[in-house]
């Protein structure tokens, strides 16, 4: 787990609740690369961590959205990375909602090292699904009001990932029990990490990723086994597809940019 030891700050508002929050995560070594620096599925992670806090202090944690039968769950990811950390170096996570309306809220993220320099950016979207239907709902039934600040740390409407036709390099895994969250499904950072494990070898030892874009379509289970497939779609640019083994169902869509070394 990271170390969140570190220092938190938020910024209230009129309703004595934060728009923002900060905290700083040191990377720690088990969570870095063959180079030394900090893997993007652990940037993943402390994103998760901080939005997770922030949602404690906002009363519209996970726990408080069981009580009601009901869990966040992430539709769409785009993180985009201009320096990465490395082991034993601190990142500060600053996270804030930017907008919501009948069924998803966009929370974004801006990533610093202790000087204050920016690393990168990231937007999300979530939904709330309800436990027994497995279903979204609208918001408004389920969550109270909380505040948004509607600056953007990326642009971006969330438009439609390519879908992948044909894979050039596949993997297949199965869903261990180290992959599941607390809503007994895989957990969203994992699928980022299936993705990443199909990029040829060569532009993993030439390359860093500059960016990653993830849309999440449908669960992935305990006892299943996935399919992960990418296929060049341009200059640096890969797509891919995490399907179930069995079904052939799409499990989620992604895109990865590379930046050459």
């Amino acid at each position: 787990m990271p170390d969140t030891s570190n220092r938190l700050t938020s910024h209230d508002d009129d309703s004595g609740m934060s728009p923002y929050f900060e905290k700083d995560y040191t990377v720690q070594y088990y969570e870095t690369d063959q180079r030394g620096f900090a893997r993007p599925v652990a940037l993943l992670n402390y994103m998760q961590a901080a939005a997770g806090e922030h949602s404690a202090l906002l009363r519209v944690a996970v726990a408080d959205l069981r009580k009601s039968g009901h869990t966040w769950v992430l539709s769409r990811v785009h993180l985009a990375m201009e320096r990465y950390p490395r082991g034993g170096d601190a990142v500060r996570i600053k996270t804030w909602p930017a907008a919501r309306n009948a069924l998803f809220t966009v929370r974004d993220y801006e990533l610093f090292n202790p000087a204050g320099d920016i690393l990168g950016r990231a937007t999300t979207s979530w939904a709330v699904l309800n436990l027994k239907t497995r279903r979204p709902v609208k918001l408004a039934d389920v969550l109270p009001s909380f505040p948004i600040n509607p600056r953007r740390a990326l642009n971006d409407a969330f438009s439609t990932i390519p879908v992948l036709e044909e894979a050039e390099h596949e993997l297949r895994l199965p869903v261990l029990r180290g992959d599941l969250d607390i809503n007994r499904h895989v957990n969203n950072t994992v699928y980022a990490g299936w993705a990443l494990e199909t990029i040829p070898a060569e532009v993993d030892d030439s390359c860093r990723l500059a960016a990653i874009e993830i849309a999440f379509r449908a669960e992935a289970l305990y006892g299943d086994t996935i399919v992960a497939g990418t296929a060049i779609a341009g200059p640096d640019c890969y797509i891919h597809r995490i399907e179930n083994g069995h079904s052939g169902q799409e499990l989620a869509r992604l895109r990865t940019r590379w930046i050459k070394i």
